[in-house]
């Protein structure tokens, strides 16, 4: 009788030093909280009170519950968003959450909700005074009208949407070391909106200005190249640029920056088909997010990161 007290005296420090692994009743290890249902994530939505928040996080949680199977509940949460957007709303902020919203109800096929709110992004870029900020804005809701998949599929609007953010690109009001921010704004649009032979100045001028520019605008440049580059389908132009932008991107100081532009050579290999390669630099950029130290800019980068490993499965 004594050895068996004595065997299982002996065991009790085991069990609990295995805590560590699966807590046990009795034990100091404590459980793993268990995640936020899809109600207190729309409260906690509601409740942000940073500028434009509430519109950002309620699109946020609708995309998971379109992603649950929940499409109805996913349309609501996206026209509460919308809700929370006052007409007279500071542009800067809120037209990028509208073309936010207007690419989430695209992606969902509602259209008739997608096309409201692309075109009141666009108005609404008529209040942005950065060029830089309004070329980003117009290139994306191209892009949104342009797209096939997950778009609204209307290659003329895209077409002269983009079309105005190229100019304003190229055009006096932009600084030179912002042009190259401003051009892979506009390349990218095209290469999603489908109309990539139409970037032919663009690409032309990303790929010069690229040689000059710092290692994070440098892969950015030369991505946004290489994405219109393999939709083309001109491949070895393509990897060229993708190599000295994979190289560029492995090079850039800081988590954020770094992970940015990783993500960027990512999306390319992925449009010139690499997705093995596309995978492998997605890792990167999901190790890089992990060190970003601000936690608000780490859940949007990982955000980031989590949406271009979906893509690639």
């Amino acid at each position: 009788m004594q050895r068996s007290t004595g065997w299982f005296t002996s065991l009790v420090p085991l069990l609990c030093g295995a805590a560590l692994l699966a807590p046990l009743a009795g034990c100091s290890g404590t459980k793993k909280k268990p995640p936020m249902t899809f109600a207190e994530r729309l409260k906690k939505a509601k409740a942000d009170a940073t500028p434009g928040g509430p519109a950002r996080e309620l699109a946020k949680v609708a995309r998971s519950q379109f992603k649950s199977g929940d499409k109805a509940g996913a349309l609501q949460t996206l026209a509460d968003a919308r809700k929370t957007i006052a007409d007279d709303a500071d542009a800067v902020v809120f037209a990028p959450r509208l073309v936010d919203i207007a690419a989430s109800f695209a992606s969902m096929a509602d259209k008739r909700a997608a096309r409201e709110a692309a075109d009141e992004a666009v108005t609404m870029s008529d209040r942005i005074a950065d060029p830089v900020t309004k070329v980003d804005v117009l290139a994306k809701v191209g892009a949104i009208y342009g797209g096939k998949e997950g778009g609204l599929a209307e290659s003329s609007k895209a077409r002269d949407l983009l079309a105005k953010a190229a100019e304003i690109a190229g055009g006096d009001d932009v600084a030179d070391r912002f042009r190259p921010q401003a051009l892979a704004a506009v390349a990218l649009g095209y290469a999603n909106a489908n109309l990539a032979d139409q970037a032919d100045a663009i690409i032309e001028k990303l790929e010069t200005l690229a040689e000059s520019l710092d290692a994070r605008p440098k892969a950015e440049a030369l991505a946004a190249a290489a994405n219109v580059r393999a939709r083309r389908g001109e491949k070895d132009k393509a990897d060229a640029l993708l190599a000295d932008a994979a190289k560029a991107a492995k090079s850039v100081d800081g988590a954020a920056n770094k992970t940015y532009a990783l993500i960027a050579v990512a999306n390319a290999l992925k449009a010139s088909g690499d997705s093995k390669t596309a995978t492998s630099i997605a890792a990167e950029a999901e190790k890089s997010a992990s060190k970003i130290g601000d936690p608000e800019q780490q859940k949007d980068a990982m955000l980031e990161v989590r949406t271009l490993q979906a893509s690639l499965k």
